[in-house]
């Protein structure tokens, strides 16, 4: 009788927790959300972050306030929410640099994918092999031919070490066995404004940095690194058509930190999804060069860990170390 009352009574108690955590999850959120951002104001990052704050600060009725914490490729933002209380309260906007981090740096005070919980994606970004209009090359194939007849003799430029930029040209050299000079600089902008003047030769950059200048023709695309052709310039190639195996794309989307109640995560997911649902949503990040991703947090963490596996593989093969 006394085991039974014992059993009795911790059902009640997980009924009673099960009731509660519900019953906050419903009432979520009571205060206003903060989305930590690692990246400064202006990039695809923050502006991701901006769009998805302001549905659902229409759709909950509390404000979803973006705040950027730069520094450590993106490392004191994810370091910021890995030790917020799991009260749903600040969520993190997760940017593939977060995947590469995990090897990237030896001595991270958190470990990404224990840490935090997937939320929601939103968004995957194709990226694009572009080079300089005088460069002799317009295919891909042409690209790796010239590449083999003058080893070390092209400049690629990235927005730094272990940036989506560097290790997406570097699958493209471990795939094709070709010889390029990595450029790293301290950020996209600068090295933009040298691939449009000629003085590096290629990037494999995110597509919302470059389409403005391709539609204007002072980059020439050679193929997008996406493993399906992009609605966006559909005459485009995939690089995987000539280099099976490749494919290097951006994405974006919420984590929270572990502890967060399922019944919150579940709720912004629900809102999240029903965004990606939204027609207008769908054609803001369509202008922003994105494809919408959703679904239940499990795929979202599915990718993660894809990812994150996938570009410790190229960064170990290709000795990138963190500057």
């Amino acid at each position: 009788m006394r085991i039974a009352r014992r059993e009795f009574l911790q059902v009640a108690a997980a009924v009673t927790a099960c009731a509660s955590s519900a019953a906050r999850a419903q009432a979520y959120p009571t205060r206003p959300v903060r989305i930590i951002v690692g990246f400064a104001a202006g990039g695809t990052a923050d502006i991701v972050a901006r769009v998805i704050a302001q549905w659902l600060s229409q759709r909950l009725g509390q404000p979803f306030l973006v705040e950027n914490r730069t520094g450590g490729s993106g490392n004191l933002a994810t370091a910021e929410v890995v030790r917020a209380p799991g009260d749903g309260y600040t969520l993190l906007l997760a940017p593939p640099a977060t995947a590469a981090n995990t090897t990237l740096y030896d001595h991270l005070n958190f470990d990404f994918l224990r840490d935090t919980a997937p939320v929601a994606g939103i968004m995957r970004v194709p990226g694009v092999m572009e080079v300089h209009p005088s460069f002799p090359a317009r295919t891909v194939p042409e690209f790796i031919s010239y590449a083999k007849l003058n080893p070390g003799k092209i400049n690629m430029a990235s927005a730094g070490s272990g940036t989506p930029q560097h290790v997406g040209g570097e699958l493209f050299k471990l795939l094709t066995g070709v010889e390029m000079v990595h450029v790293p600089y301290r950020g996209n902008a600068p090295a933009l404004a040298d691939l449009l003047a000629g003085e590096v030769q290629v990037m494999f950059d995110t597509m919302p940095n470059s389409i403005a200048y391709i539609r204007a023709g002072k980059l020439r695309p050679l193929a997008v690194t996406t493993a399906m052709r992009w609605d966006g310039l559909p005459e485009l190639p995939t690089v995987g058509d000539f280099v099976p195996g490749y494919e290097a794309s951006g994405w974006y989307g919420l984590v929270a930190p572990k502890s967060t109640p399922d019944g919150i995560i579940a709720r912004l997911n629900n809102e999240v999804d029903a965004a990606l649902a939204d027609a207008k949503m769908r054609a803001r990040l369509a202008e922003m060069g994105g494809t919408t991703l959703g679904g239940p947090p499990e795929d979202f963490g599915r990718l993660l860990a894809s990812e994150t596996e996938k570009w410790g593989r190229v960064i170990r093969a290709a000795h990138i170390k963190a500057e």
